[in-house]
């Protein structure tokens, strides 16, 4: 009898036994696929990144894109008809990859779309940095390894839609819409965005409404929370805020190999400069006081024989100053190139006139020196001119004097170092990629995963040089007559 209640015992006790047994496989099972997952994740950051001491070419410089809706980008471009009654037929303009319809200049047979020449809006730098985005040879769809985040938002082409006949909330839809969707995003969660970029081709003005004098004068998207954690590249940076950073403005030069910059270079290196200066440009007398020299300028090249004059008319489809032709030819017969304020601090004609070798002459130290930092010298005056625009409206200073007074072989050495800045100021076919040398998207890349990495150090990183800087003076504005 005892011997039957002990097996009775033991067969009662099977089933909890059994029932342990199957939850200890199961644990088992689950603690050997989180370990392998970890493991397998680890070996995947360690393919893609090739680790710490590899000679990956890429290290440190990988790039991942944000797959945006197309609300954010596709349906902008095919809604670009919206601006015509204001900005023109943009859909004409975004041709190309954004470069434009290529030119076919009948007077030199130079200045083709063969070559390299495009039409090319100043405000499309949207959509040609996208394209060029996507022939970056550091991009990886792990975000984890990535060492900066690209977001694809047309910021600019969004502002000319809606600028005009519309409410402000209306203009700030597409930045709420955008910052929403981004915030929701893993890779944004991991530093709040800053390493985080996007390009926004306008000035920083159009993107800061709550900063500007008029209350209805574009966007808030530089104003919002993650305007100000994301690296913004506009082209021109307000120094309110150290999220905005200065790029060139597009020109219409955009080289399809090394060979390109290279033949233009030495076309520009060895054009005869027949004329002292130039100016292309139209006047701007309702301009706020502290930029208003353009008319000064104007008058002072028409009251010279060594200055040429393309005189431009403000009405809306003008041809003048829109045929790319005329405007290069004159930027490279000419020596100096002048470039006061306009509507903004900086223009499109600076970087149209370097291409062309022409030197510039500034008179605002916002127009180039206070932006541009990653692009262009820190010693300005190796490469351009700089007289104060108080001087110019007192009218107690001669720009043709002050210019000849400069020595030919400083002159000389002037034009050498502009002409080395071309490739630095163009941006390259995105449909290509050039092979040795940087353009300006590669310049700015770099700008943007240099400011990333010292933010994740925990640097402070500021978007201009201090407003107080002035750089030196090629003359003495009190002696001069």
């Amino acid at each position: 009898g005892g011997a039957k209640g002990v097996e009775k015992a033991a067969a009662s006790a099977l089933p909890p036994l059994r029932l342990l047994a199957i939850l200890a496989v199961i644990a088992w099972t689950l603690f050997l696929y989180l370990q392998f997952s970890v493991l397998s994740a680890a070996v995947e950051v360690e393919e893609v990144s090739h680790g710490a001491d590899s000679a990956d070419p890429c290290r440190g410089r990988y790039v991942y894109v944000h797959d945006l809706p197309p609300r954010f980008n596709a349906d902008i471009i095919r809604d670009c008809r919206k601006t015509e009654d204001h900005w023109g037929d943009m859909c004409g303009f975004v041709s190309n990859a954004g470069l434009g319809r290529p030119l076919a200049d009948r007077a030199d047979g130079v200045i083709t779309g063969e070559a390299g020449w495009y039409g090319t809006h100043q405000f499309a730098l949207d959509f040609i940095f996208h394209n060029r985005m996507r022939q970056y040879e550091c991009l990886t769809n792990h975000s984890a390894v990535a060492n900066a985040v690209f977001v694809p938002f047309y910021a600019g082409f969004d502002f000319a839609r809606y600028h005009w006949g519309y409410d402000n909330t209306t203009r700030d839809a597409a930045s709420v819409d955008l910052a929403e969707w981004l915030m929701a995003r893993p890779q944004w969660r991991r530093m709040g965005g800053r390493d985080h970029f996007l390009v926004a081709g306008r000035t920083g003005w159009d993107f800061r409404r709550s900063n500007n004098v008029d209350p209805d004068w574009g966007n808030d998207l530089l104003a919002m929370p993650a305007g100000r954690n994301m690296s913004v590249l506009v082209l021109e940076s307000t120094f309110l805020h150290s999220s905005d950073y200065s790029v060139p403005y597009p020109t219409y030069f955009h080289p399809r190999s090394d060979a390109d910059v290279l033949r233009w270079q030495d076309r520009v290196r060895g054009q005869r400069r027949e004329w002292l200066m130039a100016f292309v440009g139209a006047p701007r007398p309702d301009v706020r006081m502290d930029i208003r020299i353009r008319d000064h300028v104007i008058a002072q090249c028409k009251a010279s024989s060594a200055c040429a004059l393309l005189a431009c008319a403000r009405a809306p489809g003008s041809p003048q100053c829109h045929a790319p032709g005329d405007i290069m030819r004159l930027f490279q017969k000419a020596t100096f190139c002048l470039q006061p304020p306009g509507d903004s601090c900086t223009r499109r004609s600076v970087f149209d006139s370097m291409v062309a070798g022409c030197i510039p002459v500034f008179f605002h130290t916002a127009s180039a020196y206070k932006q541009y930092r990653w692009h262009l010298p820190k010693d300005h005056l190796n490469y351009s001119v700089y007289i104060p625009d108080a001087d110019v409206r007192r009218r107690n200073v001669s720009i043709e004097a002050v210019l000849r007074a400069i020595p030919p072989d400083t002159v000389e050495r002037m034009r050498e170092e502009v002409i080395k800045l071309i490739p630095r100021v163009s941006y390259a076919d995105p449909r290509s990629r050039l092979e040795t040398i940087k353009d300006a998207f590669d310049v700015a890349v770099e700008g943007v995963l240099d400011t990333v990495a010292r933010i994740k150090k925990g640097e402070y990183v500021d978007s201009g040089r201090p407003v107080s800087e002035d750089p030196p003076n090629l003359y003495v504005s009190t002696e001069s007559s």
